[in-house]
């Protein structure tokens, strides 16, 4: 029997804002910078990268560029797309 499995895309499955906020803090809290950055491109996706970059006021050549997997994006933009999510930047 051939086992037959699909790609399977986790910004499919963050439907609403709380989604997005508990999927970037359980990876802030448990992985690596790069592991963040690479939420933050699936959250953005899942939202919609051409409305996460005019809330951040990036274009969306420059969100995709700053969040692929060789992107070192700035603090500044970090932020500007976490707010653009609707979420805030807290140290507890």
């Amino acid at each position: 029997m051939i086992t037959k499995t699909f790609p399977f895309d986790i910004s499919e499955h963050l439907e609403t804002d709380e989604d997005i906020r508990g999927f970037l803090k359980e990876t802030a809290n448990t992985g690596d910078n790069s592991d963040f950055i690479h939420a933050l491109n699936i959250a953005a996706k899942a939202r919609g990268m051409t409305e996460i970059a005019k809330q951040a006021g990036v274009t969306r050549a420059s969100l995709y560029k700053s969040l692929s997997e060789n992107g070192n994006p700035r603090f500044e933009t970090i932020s500007k797309i976490i707010n653009a999510l609707g979420c805030k930047l807290v140290i507890a």
